[in-house]
């Protein structure tokens, strides 16, 4: 159970650090180079990604 609890954790951590990555990256940062704000934004779509792919195989789990 407490490693159930750990990977939840890590899960939401990665998510939502990603939005508000994406949120920085996208609205914010508009002094840095275009190809450098979208390379950042790909990064972190493909991490919310992967929490939403572990977040539904983890729901699967139980």
């Amino acid at each position: 159970m407490w490693q159930r609890g750990k990977n939840w954790a890590a899960i939401t951590l990665v998510a939502v650090f990603n939005l508000m990555w994406l949120g920085v990256v996208v609205y914010a940062d508009v002094t840095a180079a275009f190809w450098s704000r979208v390379t950042q934004a790909l990064v972190a779509l493909f991490l919310l990604g992967w929490a939403a792919r572990k977040t539904v195989q983890m729901i699967g789990k139980a």
